[in-house]
């Protein structure tokens, strides 16, 4: 009877352990289960021609070819101007992280996403690249999005209480003050500008070491913008279709 005992209380205590050790084995499971996607193909553009002789400045981006840039708009639907501005991002951040191997049709995918090329809200971008109203995401309060108290005082979204995603590639103030660059060379690392956000964007991910060109580090990239397997499956989807659309273009 008490080996009978001893018995019983030696399952019930196996039952306690090993439950929550396999439940625990099973949210482990779930959190690893995020699958790596193939990265879309990387599409190139062609540049401009250098003239006989001339060799470009070190950290210099070649700017996109005139004809190519308005051909390759006619295929995409980007905007000239947008698409000039994620060529140089991706030249750009590829001279400064030479490992990535980040193509413009990432960047372009997600500048669609984001804001449709800064079209959000019926905007558009001028000649400078600007965008022709303050594009401003919803409050992050918590409800359906995540809690992000003000980190700048409103200075960018104009919300000294919450933060919001500002300008066409959607950047929190708090990391755009760590990640944003200036694409124009006019001395300010603008948000609403679309040569300083698509190169931050490219920057960003580009970082910490990532190589895009595999699987785990696209993945990864695009993870580290907008943690949502609806969001990743969004932007490959667009990017692919963007190298489709200007495969035949030279």
């Amino acid at each position: 009877m008490l080996r009978l005992r001893r018995l019983l209380v030696f399952t019930v205590f196996a039952i306690c352990v090993i439950t929550p050790l396999s439940f625990w084995a099973l949210q482990q499971s779930g959190a690893d289960a995020r699958v790596a996607l193939d990265p879309p193909p990387r599409s190139e553009a062609k540049l401009e021609m250098l003239s006989a002789g001339i060799t470009p400045a070190v950290n210099i981006t070649r700017n996109a070819d005139a004809e190519w840039v308005a051909e390759a708009a006619a295929q995409t639907g980007i905007p000239a101007r947008a698409l000039r501005a994620y060529v140089a991002a991706a030249g750009a951040a590829n001279q400064a992280s030479p490992g990535c191997g980040i193509g413009w049709n990432t960047v372009a995918a997600v500048g669609f996403v984001e804001s449709r090329h800064g079209a959000y809200g019926g905007g558009s971008l001028d000649s400078a690249g600007q965008a022709s109203g303050p594009i401003v995401g919803p409050s992050l309060d918590g409800n359906g999005f995540a809690a992000i108290a003000d980190t700048d005082a409103g200075a960018l979204d104009g919300d000294a209480r919450w933060d919001r995603a500002v300008g066409p590639m959607q950047f929190i103030p708090s990391t755009w003050e760590l990640a944003g660059q200036d694409g124009n060379g006019d001395g300010t690392a603008d948000p609403f500008n679309i040569d300083d956000a698509a190169l931050s964007a490219a920057g960003y991910l580009c970082g910490h070491g990532r190589d895009l060109t595999t699987a785990n580090g696209w993945t990864g990239a695009i993870y580290s913008y907008n943690q949502s397997d609806t969001y990743l499956v969004q932007v490959r989807d667009q990017a692919t279709a963007y190298a489709e659309a200007t495969a035949g273009i030279g």
